[in-house]
């Protein structure tokens, strides 16, 4: 695994409950990547080959504005080595969630 990636998508919307319903169909299109992934409570982070998470991260903003925000802020943080594997999910917080 060449890379990870942590996103975090807020929609632009008026409430918590469509902001929750928005970034729920965020976190459903990573799911049916096929990719490993982790939700978090502020980010989900997926694990994956580098160009392959590039085109999700592009995705997740298409989602949320189809699902019907008006504007999406995307917060991403991006490990990559192409020259073998970086840290994963598990190796990072699998001892805190047995």
């Amino acid at each position: 695994m060449e890379a990870s990636v942590a996103i975090q998508s807020l929609p632009q919307v008026p409430d918590d409950e469509e902001l929750c319903r928005i970034v729920d169909e965020v976190i459903a299109y990573i799911a049916k990547s096929g990719y490993h992934y982790y939700v978090g409570p502020f980010e989900t982070t997926i694990e994956g080959p580098y160009d392959a998470l590039m085109d999700i991260v592009k995705e997740c903003q298409h989602i949320a504005i189809r699902a019907g925000a008006p504007s999406v802020a995307a917060y991403v943080k991006i490990s990559y080595k192409p020259e073998g594997e970086v840290l994963s999910i598990e190796k990072k917080i699998g001892k805190y969630h047995g």
